[in-house]
């Protein structure tokens, strides 16, 4: 892959190399590399952050709560054990009766239980892929928090290389004032952006002290660890292909998932419907009769029975399959109105990924444009007529530019996670 890396040469010193070596101060070097580095810091950091992350933990708990499930709808209606005593003992022919035991199993329609077995893995199922999703949302929040402190810690570079390149311009300056080439004016303008660029490089040290926090909090650990980030990023310059999202994308896949769990629960609901079967014993403790001799006197009766339960009212089952037909058509309206929105968002990165390179494009122009500037400033200072006002217009337009273009790396790849989450 064709890239194209942008980085900058810091302050060389001027009473060491002389003035014609601030003509290098800020060069562009173009290489074709494949950089790895940044993608495997950051994959590592987003493994710690997947392992930390305590949403994750609980959807993992989640999906193992809901896959034990599965193990308590494998089961059978309670056993039914019955005990009972006359206290008016019932005469019958071989002897009064004492006491009855009985014992009852109601047994669902045939599949019934793998009805319901299926209907709990489909919900695991679902509960599986809000992990997927919550991983992906957690490695996007990772890289773009990642990208910040990039950004941020590139401007810190930037203006402290320009906080030393105006001091060597402060020097030239105190130079040009003994010779009366320079005012005193020239000399306390030049201290004063010093002092206004130290005072922007302390905000952006405060900033990035803040996201650095934020950035472990999403990580969950220590918030006082410190961070490490690249030291330069790369901008492909070749046209990206046409992005989609993901057919399987787990947002969507979610809405697949549920709708499965609704068709298993309509099959359920179906069986719920049919008739159940039951079987049972009865037992009955007969005494002797004691008035005459019978054959089988006293002899106890054992009673084997079969039931059936019929919903002849089956309304509430009619009601549940309505139900679950209107639920399919909501999931599946929902899932199309996702699609829409992550496809939306989708063009909108890849829109502003397409715009920050452009602008970096236009940034490194201008930068090279600035050298010119900055090597008829070095002539004129040869010759004995620097305008320090002009010094200081170069030098806050340089560092315009450099800004932009960092800013404008950080937005390619800030997108670029986003794309990547969704077409990925």
């Amino acid at each position: 892959m064709k890239i194209f890396q942008i980085k900058f040469i810091g302050h060389i010193e001027v009473r060491k190399l002389g003035l014609k070596s601030l003509l290098v101060l800020f060069t562009l070097h173009f290489s074709f590399l494949t950089y790895n580095s940044n993608a495997q810091q950051l994959e590592s950091y987003i493994q710690v952050a997947e392992e930390n992350n305590p949403q994750i933990q609980s959807f993992n708990l989640k999906y193992e709560i809901a896959e034990e499930k599965i193990n308590e709808v494998n089961a059978y209606p309670d056993t039914e054990f019955g005990i009972g005593y006359f206290v008016s003992e019932p005469e019958t022919r071989t002897g009064p009766q004492k006491l009855r035991l009985s014992v009852r199993q109601m047994l669902p329609w045939f599949g019934t239980i793998t009805a319901r077995e299926n209907y709990a893995g489909s919900i695991a199922d679902a509960e599986y892929v809000e992990i997927a999703v919550a991983k992906r949302q957690l490695a996007l929040s990772v890289a773009q928090a990642y990208y910040r402190l990039y950004a941020n810690e590139a401007k810190q570079k930037i203006l402290q290389e320009n906080i030393e390149l105006l001091e060597t311009f402060h020097e030239l300056a105190l130079n040009s004032l003994e010779v009366g080439s320079a005012s005193a004016v020239d000399v306390l303008r030049l201290q004063m952006r010093q002092n206004d660029l130290a005072q922007q490089k302390e905000s952006l040290e405060q900033e990035f002290n803040a996201e650095e926090v934020l950035f472990n909090n999403l990580l969950n650990r220590e918030e006082d660890l410190s961070v490490e980030v690249v030291d330069s990023l790369f901008i492909p310059t070749q046209t990206d292909e046409k992005e989609r999202v993901a057919e399987v994308h787990p947002e969507l896949l979610k809405f697949d998932k549920l709708y499965e769990s609704v068709v298993e629960a309509e099959k359920l609901n179906l069986k719920d419907a049919a008739p159940k079967l039951g079987f049972g014993v009865d037992y009955v403790s007969v005494a002797d009769r004691t008035d005459m001799a019978l054959a089988d006197n006293g002899k106890d009766i054992l009673m084997p029975m079969v039931s059936v339960s019929i919903p002849i009212f089956n309304s509430k089952y009619k009601s549940v399959t309505k139900q679950n037909e209107l639920r399919q058509k909501e999931l599946q309206a929902q899932k199309d109105q996702r699609l829409n929105l992550l496809q939306t968002r989708l063009e909108e990165a890849v829109s502003i990924r397409n715009s920050a390179r452009m602008s970096a494009n236009t940034f490194i122009e201008n930068l090279e444009q600035a050298k010119d500037a900055e090597e008829i400033l070095v002539k004129s200072y040869e010759t004995g007529t620097i305008d320090f006002n002009d010094v200081l217009e170069i030098q806050e337009l340089q560092l315009k530019f450099q800004i932009g273009l960092i800013e404008s790396v950080k937005n390619y790849y800030m997108q670029a996670a986003v794309i990547n989450y969704l077409s990925k």
